[in-house]
């Protein structure tokens, strides 16, 4: 009898645990030493398990008894009450955009090729791919203490590359450049710091080699028909009438 209470009241608290915390740590797509040399398997680590990790908790904890406990994370980013919260936002925000880096991040072996559509976005865009990297670069060198560079569909369904402060991002109602994240680079000292110290432009460098141009093909493909989204970032305009 002891035995089946136990077990109910252990049932009991890991459903409640389940519903009380909806948001939950992904796995990395490969093993912490895959991602060496350009990023040490101790730094990949602790990212994920000290530093987005601990997004995740405060999240559930930040969101927990408010209007917003129910919400898709994308429906929180996009939601100006939520983001009021300076603690929404921001673990919202960090569990978000570290999500995405895991996602497009890969070992070379495991890299696959941008698309053809993507690739001739980039030209009409920028010029070519290294003019998108001195782009993308230029956006994380300049970014004052902790953020990160993005390149985003923008509602006219055009590339472009911004920089976002903290765990800010794109999709939010915080900027003046809005769009679809489809590949970011997280320039926290967190990121790199054991590896590389103060020498961010190396890490940099680093991350070129680890990004899946498969991957955020893909992402650049789901942007541009996800028109659903694309009008909660930027709502038609009504005509006037008369």
């Amino acid at each position: 009898m002891r035995h089946a209470v136990l077990s109910l009241f252990l049932l009991f608290n890991a459903v409640f645990v389940v519903i009380a915390q909806p948001f939950t740590l992904p796995k990395l797509p490969y093993a912490y030493q895959d991602y060496a040399p350009y990023i040490d398997a101790q730094t990949m680590e602790i990212h994920l398990t000290k530093h987005h990790q601990a997004y995740v908790n405060n999240l559930n904890k930040a969101l927990k008894g408010t209007p917003y406990d129910d919400y898709t994370l994308e429906d929180v980013l996009l939601n100006k009450s939520a983001l009021s919260s300076d603690a929404i936002r921001n673990n919202a925000g960090g569990h978000y955009n570290h999500s995405l880096f895991w996602e497009i991040l890969a070992p070379k072996a495991k890299q696959g090729a941008i698309s053809a559509d993507l690739s001739k976005e980039i030209n009409t865009s920028f010029g070519n791919l290294d003019s998108l990297k001195k782009e993308l670069n230029k956006a994380a060198m300049s970014r004052f203490g902790s953020g990160w560079a993005w390149l985003i569909l923008t509602p006219e369904l055009k590339l472009a590359v911004v920089s976002t402060a903290n765990q800010d991002n794109p999709l939010m109602h915080l900027d003046a450049q809005r769009g679809i994240p489809i590949a970011g680079i997280d320039v926290w000292e967190h990121a790199y710091y054991l590896n590389y110290q103060n020498r961010r432009a190396d890490y940099l460098s680093a991350v070129w080699e680890l990004l899946n141009w498969q991957i955020i093909s893909e992402k650049y493909q789901k942007a541009k028909e996800n028109t659903a989204l694309m009008g909660r970032i930027a709502p038609l305009k009504k005509k006037k009438k008369g």
